[in-house]
């Protein structure tokens, strides 16, 4: 007979094989578990500001950056890498992986009184790393909006946030300033105010807290991922006086504080490798290291040989130093000539860390890694540097003058406009001078029609302009395949834009470039009736082209209106090939013997310098093979009109997806006085915003009686509504 006993035994031994299958399968899937946690890299992002082209040791020997200069030795040199040209829209697309216009962000900065931040259901890169199992610290500037709590770094995915949350602040005492007599204390510890912090150098304070992050961190127990966004080499020129004496046989005393700032960059790296190196994480990290945008000369900075500067879309303001450093690349010690943007971050940071890149619906960025570490091609073959409907010219080109020198002032009413005045078109000016007043105030239009002091047809033109000017993200069918059709004639559909022809010019006409140039509108309504079809040439050319300088019949540039307003500043990059239109901004090369002294205060220097320019670069149009022309001094748009007729095309195709324009005025709550003296988030959670502010581009016409009864009682208010956005709308 059986006993108890023994029936238990073979009770047990029949379980066993379960058991043990059940125990090898949680053993493997913690194994696997932790062979993730081995692959997934360590990651330090170095993002500083305002480095321009010229301002790294391994392009300008005059710069001491020994660490910098060894780091991408041992790594991949990006040579063709590209940021945006001024500060917030760089941040915006490294933390979103999208292009500006799917943010709302595409017109100028974040400024401190701006009731602006991300958009709030955009997820961002230190999200989609947390969820990946990383710990997630932010150190330093953050310059993307702190109106609402829920704008704050620590609540747009990083554990941790010590820094700055303006665009620009004193490196000793933190003081911010939006301006003449506003100003307010801008260090922040998590979501509070760090005071007592004055006396500090902010690059070693940050670097500090970025090695305390490194010490404390466990680097066997969970991936890291460290953003440090230093300050410098952003104005205002302060450094140490010992980074400042190697450089003492420098003339330009901007470009010998600007360089000693660099100095202190190379050193705050030096000193956080070391870190990585000392607390075991060097051997399984990847080190970034990226400039936000490109330099601004007149502060000592330096582009050279690019053209232009920051807050412009030539090479100098967009084209970035950067490396990648790891020892997990595959093939290093070499420099990459892929093209690369600063949204593919997103997308190839995740993929490194093991996201799932799917769950980011909308991403404008690629998985660069395999281009980075194995030196395959990039899967980047094009990049829409921005569209600005905002960004207009002062003058609409009815009379176009060149500008005088007091355009270039802080305001928008300045003698410029007493030109135009005197050729009888004063109501041009308020439409031009804010797009927000456009949307506000529609019934002005109909003024032009009652006046016959222009010409009739002209007047339509302008009408027509504005129009598409006002809600160029529109959804309707006409505008959403022309954006603002061709400028000549009225609102309603206008003919298809398929005869893209280019009209012959006389030679007669020849010594009248300039003035054509100057008047775009003008050049458009003589429509020549001899014709020449366009040759159909390969878009994506590799070859040489000749040198071409006499000047650019503006005439040949009228058949891809009907496809885009070249008026509005934009900027793509295509295979070898870069198109602008609108107003780039300030186009000049500037060497480096150049200004010996700053000539204004920072604030002043961060808008157009549009006196500089003569009236040959007034015009729309500029077309340039970046491979073969990478310092942009060919401008190829006449010599290849289907390349421009294909870019205008892909500009108009972006479009469609455009969000509107975010760009608020002032609050005055955000005033630090009102909050003891710091810039700190001054609107409530509770409090909707949105149905207060739509943006630029309001939903709905207003009503007449609404309008009137608002004037009546707050008219002050209005005025100065107005005067602000107007100066906004010329920043940067």
């Amino acid at each position: 007979m059986w006993t108890p006993a023994l029936v238990l035994v073979l009770v047990l031994l029949s379980l066993d094989p379960l058991g043990a299958h059940q125990s090898k399968q949680n053993q493997s899937d913690e194994e696997e578990a932790g062979a993730r946690k081995r692959k997934q890299p360590h990651i330090l992002f170095i993002l500083t500001d305002d480095q321009g082209f010229n301002d790294i040791g391994y392009h300008n020997p005059t710069l001491k950056t020994p660490t910098l200069d060894k780091l991408a030795a041992e790594g991949v040199t990006l040579e063709n890498y590209y940021v945006q040209p001024i500060c917030t829209p760089s941040r915006s697309q490294l933390i979103t992986g999208r292009y500006q216009i799917h943010t709302g962000l595409q017109h100028s900065i974040i400024r401190p009184s701006q009731p602006s931040c991300l958009p709030p259901n955009m997820d961002t890169l230190p999200e989609r790393l947390r969820q990946a199992g990383y710990s997630t610290h932010l150190v330093g500037k953050w310059h993307l909006g702190f109106y609402r709590k829920a704008c704050l770094p620590t609540r747009k995915g990083f554990d941790s946030f010590f820094g700055s949350l303006t665009g620009s602040v004193n490196y000793y005492s933190y003081k911010s300033c939006d301006g003449p007599g506003l100003c307010g204390y801008d260090l922040h510890d998590g979501e509070g105010v760090a005071w007592g912090q004055e006396g500090r150098y902010s690059t070693n304070l940050y670097t500090q807290r970025a090695r305390k992050i490194l010490e404390t961190h466990d680097p066997a127990g969970k991936p890291l991922f460290l953003l440090l966004s230093l300050q410098a080499v952003h104005t205002p020129l302060q450094t140490p006086k010992s980074y400042i004496y190697p450089y003492r046989d420098m003339a330009n005393v901007a470009r010998r504080k600007f360089a000693a700032m660099v100095s202190t960059v190379d050193e705050a790296v030096r000193n956080v490798t070391y870190a990585l190196r000392k607390y075991g994480y060097y051997r399984n990290s990847v080190i970034i290291f990226s400039t936000d945008n490109g330099a601004q000369p007149f502060t000592g900075g330096s582009n050279w040989p690019l053209r232009g500067r920051k807050g412009t879309y030539w090479e100098g303001g967009i084209r970035g130093v950067g490396f990648v450093h790891s020892p997990l690349l595959r093939r290093r010690r070499r420099v990459s000539k892929a093209l690369l943007h600063i949204t593919d971050w997103f997308p190839t940071l995740v993929g490194l860390a093991g996201g799932n890149i799917s769950q980011s619906q909308g991403l404008d960025g690629f998985d660069v890694w395999p281009t980075l570490s194995e030196g395959k091609d990039s899967p980047r073959q094009e990049i829409l540097h921005n569209i600005d409907p905002l960004h207009r010219p002062l003058v609409q080109p009815e009379d176009w003058d060149p500008p005088t020198p007091e355009a270039s002032g802080s305001k928008l009413k300045v003698p410029a406009f007493k030109k135009p005045k005197k050729k009888k078109i004063p109501k041009q000016q308020p439409k031009q001078k804010s797009p927000f007043k456009l949307m506000a105030t529609k019934k002005s239009k109909p003024k032009l029609k009652s006046k016959p002091k222009l010409k009739p047809l002209k007047k339509s033109k302008l009408k027509f302009k504005l129009k598409a000017k006002v809600n160029p993200h529109s959804r309707r069918p006409v505008l959403k395949v022309h954006y603002s059709g061709s400028p000549v004639g009225s609102p309603t559909p206008h003919p298809k834009p398929k005869k893209l022809h280019i009209p012959k010019r006389s030679k007669s006409r020849r010594n009248r470039v300039t003035t054509q140039n100057r008047n775009p509108l003008r050049s458009r309504a003589p429509q020549p009736k001899s014709k020449r079809q366009l040759k159909k040439i390969p878009l994506e050319s590799g070859e040489k082209h000749q040198n071409i300088s006499h000047p650019v019949p503006q005439e040949s540039l009228q058949p891809p209106q009907s496809v885009w307003d070249t008026s509005v500043q934009a900027s793509i990059r295509a295979g070898d090939w870069k198109l602008l239109t609108g107003y780039p901004g300030h186009g000049d090369w500037v060497p480096l013997q150049v200004l010996p002294t700053l000539p204004g205060r920072w604030w002043n220097l961060e808008r157009d310098i549009s006196s500089l320019h003569t009236p040959s670069t007034l015009k729309n149009i500029w077309l340039f093979n970046i491979t073969a022309d990478p310092c942009e001094r060919q401008d190829l748009a006449d010599q290849r009109p289907d390349v421009v007729r294909h870019l205008l095309g892909r500009l108009a195709y972006y479009n469609q997806t455009a969000v509107p324009v975010h760009f608020p005025p002032d609050d005055p709550r955000a005033d630090p006085n009102q909050h003891g003296g710091a810039w700190v988030p001054w609107v409530d959670e509770e409090e909707d915003e949105d149905e207060k502010y739509q943006g630029v581009y309001k939903k709905g016409r207003p009503s007449k009686k609404k309008m009137k009864k608002k004037c009546r009682l707050c008219k002050l208010q209005s005025f100065f509504l107005k005067l602000n956005t107007g100066m906004m709308s010329n920043r940067i």
